[in-house]
């Protein structure tokens, strides 16, 4: 687990950001577009160029960036690190449901998706949450910390 700051008690607290991105492999992609000037295609092609394994999830298309598409986390036949959601805040609850349902280990809700509601579920279920936050801009900010 890693440690990065600590706050006014003195006591380390956990950089989630890290821990998620150093412990996973596999990163569903929720919203995810076929269109490359797309905010969900940048991230995901970054995340792929850095090995991790994505899984689009758009039941509007057969395939993006070389992978099969599913309509839902349901469908994905195997296990899943991450859901990654590039989806409005609305739509949240919903796929922390499902993400819980198939056994996820951490959410990530993208910048300007936030769900207070969704992610007090998600961590009562036991999964890692990241809210408002870029994927692709936390891993850069990882690697320059080395």
């Amino acid at each position: 687990m890693l440690l990065k700051n600590i706050n006014h008690e003195g006591v380390k607290t956990i950089d989630i950001e890290a821990e998620i991105l150093n412990s996973s492999r596999v990163v569903a992609i929720v919203g995810l577009s076929p269109k490359p000037n797309q905010p969900s295609h940048i991230v995901a092609s970054y995340l792929k160029e850095m090995g991790y394994r994505i899984i689009p999830v758009n039941p509007k298309v057969k395939e993006v960036l070389g992978e099969p598409s599913y309509p839902d986390l349901s469908s994905i036949s195997g296990p899943v690190d991450v859901v990654d959601i590039f989806r409005r805040s609305e739509e949240v609850p919903a796929i922390v449901e499902e993400a819980i349902k198939i056994g996820a280990k951490a959410v990530w809700m993208q910048e300007g998706v936030v769900s207070e509601e969704s992610a007090s579920r998600a961590r009562e279920a036991g999964l890692l949450v990241v809210m408002d936050k870029c994927m692709r801009k936390e891993h850069k900010k990882l690697q320059k910390r080395g």
